[in-house]
């Protein structure tokens, strides 16, 4: 479904709002057949940051959104999220790990990014979560699909956890 240039205008318009206010806009994607995993991405944090924008994948829109403006909260609390360090305040009762996710692999995630940022380049950070049993997605127990549904855009074997 294309959209108009009047459209496309609003929701550049919006998306400049959302960051002047809130400091990012969050934009969630999902695929009406249920064949590829639900992603939510920010838009704006490096430019009002100075921090990577950061990618979920796998969760709910509304978690996804929440997981980002958090992400977005620490930052501009305590500065840029190192690499290999699990945090927590994300998911209650679970630590996150976040990586740095290779542009190659953003082709396909991140064109509101591209649209805003005009070509300039951009840093993405992806918000890993393990399972409800703790079982991250690079280790043994992890199942297929917690594997598929939440793609791995950086580093496939992070060294922790």
């Amino acid at each position: 479904m294309a959209i108009s240039k009047e459209q496309r205008r609003e929701n550049d318009e919006r998306v400049k709002a959302d960051i002047a206010e809130y400091g990012c806009h969050v934009i969630s994607v999902f695929d009406p057949e249920g064949k590829e995993p639900t992603f939510s991405y920010s838009v704006g944090i490096q430019e009002s940051c100075g921090a990577p924008e950061a990618i979920v994948i796998g969760v709910r829109p509304e978690l996804g959104h929440a997981m980002i403006n958090e992400y977005k909260d620490q930052v501009r609390r305590n500065g840029r999220f190192a690499r290999g360090v699990l945090y927590s305040g994300f998911l209650e009762g679970f630590s996150i790990y976040v990586e740095p996710a290779k542009p190659s692999r953003l082709t396909e995630y991140t064109l509101g990014c591209d649209r805003h940022y005009k070509g300039k380049s951009y840093e993405v950070v992806q918000l890993i979560y393990p399972t409800t049993s703790g079982i991250w997605p690079w280790q043994a127990g992890a199942s297929e699909w917690f594997k598929t549904n939440q793609r791995m855009l950086g580093r496939v074997r992070p060294n922790r956890p």
